[in-house]
């Protein structure tokens, strides 16, 4: 069982103040994701990954900033994300699966410039199913799984 971060103030799990800090200060309404096509939550968590990308790349040390886009857009191009997804094989659980699919299977009327269609696809598969994680506050489970894929990418050292 994964140990989650404790607030020394509360106590509580820190994702769970992030969440809540965001609700209240940006007076944002429960969602139900069901609702929403995949590809809405794909706009999300493509902007969640790049996050969490630009962050990793800041925090190996300061650099001139046009390495540091360098090196983030190399993780977060369709082709890496598509790797990293192929990576995580069988530790979606079904129901990461099923959004993952949803998000790959979802018509686009564009496509990345430099990356194939199939890459495409399940990058898009992937940024829907960060979103989904992001938008239910499973923010553990998220990062566990960016992680793993870097990791095994060989990204994480």
């Amino acid at each position: 069982m994964e140990e989650s971060i404790k607030t020394p103030q509360t106590g509580e799990p820190a994702g769970r103040d992030f969440r809540e800090l965001m609700a209240r200060e940006l007076k944002l309404r429960d969602m139900d994701l069901c609702t929403y096509s995949p590809l809405v939550l794909a706009y999300i968590g493509d902007a969640v990954y790049e996050l969490f990308i630009r962050t990793r790349v800041v925090n190996q040390g300061s650099m001139q900033v046009s390495k540091m886009h360098k090196k983030s857009a190399e993780l977060v191009k369709a082709q890496t994300q598509a790797s990293l997804v192929r990576s995580l094989g069988e530790e979606l659980t079904p129901e990461e699966l099923a959004v993952y699919k949803r998000g790959r299977n979802a018509k686009t009327v564009t496509m990345a410039k430099h990356a194939t269609m199939a890459d495409y696809r399940m990058a898009t598969g992937f940024e829907a199913l960060v979103g989904y994680l992001y938008l239910t506050g499973r923010y553990e489970r998220l990062l566990h799984l960016v992680h793993m894929g870097l990791e095994k990418m060989g990204e994480l050292v």
